[in-house]
């Protein structure tokens, strides 16, 4: 079994050392894995201080993005990809990479065709949510959970893990933005692949500064979710 790790980036020059050694002091280095990072056009120090980074232990690359936007970075990703499963993690390490190998885990032995993580069920730990973005969160998600008739909680969370063909499979990705991580689990769901939900945990970020801007992205995630919509009603005829 293997995993590729997909972390898009853009001007992560303060955290990216950071979350490299937080790979590299991890199981990781035991399966067979690349961590592919995904240049999103940063114009700071990001890929210098990747290039300057040195390890025998972990298996990394830098591929740059094509075309400016995150769901073009994970597309690129998703491409660059040679592995069984595949996982996308964020460089600000929100996210617990002792979640990600419950991710593997579980994917493997239940034979899914995806995991979600869910911040907001039982057992599930979050700290330093930014409280104008928790409530736009728990919000959208609750009124995606009513449109799609399903109980899933917290669709537009980046952290999932997902088999490789199966993503595939979801092409075109037409997401832009942070939306993409939207379009990924509707679609999943809608075609009725198999998953399993699971409690997670989840930090506010403490080294460089967010991308996501909550004025821009609404409408974006408006886009996605009637995109995601139409296709659902179109699979049913």
């Amino acid at each position: 079994m293997s995993l590729t790790i997909i972390i898009p980036l853009k001007n992560e020059e303060v955290a990216i050392i950071n979350t490299l050694r937080y790979f590299e002091e991890s199981w990781i280095i035991n399966i067979d894995h690349e961590i592919l990072l995904i240049d999103d056009f940063s114009i700071d120090k990001t890929c210098e201080k990747i290039t300057a980074f040195n390890s025998t232990a972990l298996s990394y690359r830098i591929i740059k993005n094509k075309k400016k936007g995150l769901g073009s970075a994970i597309t690129v990703g998703i491409d660059n990809s040679s592995k069984e499963f595949v996982s996308i993690f964020m460089a600000d390490l929100s996210d617990d990479i002792t979640d990600l190998k419950k991710y593997y885990d579980t994917i493997q032995e239940k034979k899914l065709d995806a995991v979600f993580g869910s911040r907001f069920i039982d057992n599930s730990n979050v700290s330093n949510y930014p409280i104008s973005k928790y409530y736009f969160n728990r919000i959208a998600n609750n009124i995606i959970k009513v449109i799609f008739l399903n109980r899933y909680n917290d669709y537009t969370n980046a952290f999932k893990i997902y088999k490789r063909e199966v993503l595939l499979s979801l092409y075109p990705i037409v997401s832009e933005n942070f939306n993409v991580f939207l379009e990924l689990p509707l679609k999943i769901i809608s075609r009725k692949f198999t998953y399993k939900i699971t409690p997670i945990s989840w930090k506010g970020r403490k080294d460089g500064h967010s991308k996501f801007d909550l004025k821009e992205l609404g409408s974006k995630y408006i886009f996605t979710l009637l995109y995601c919509f139409l296709e659902k009603l179109l699979l049913k005829k």
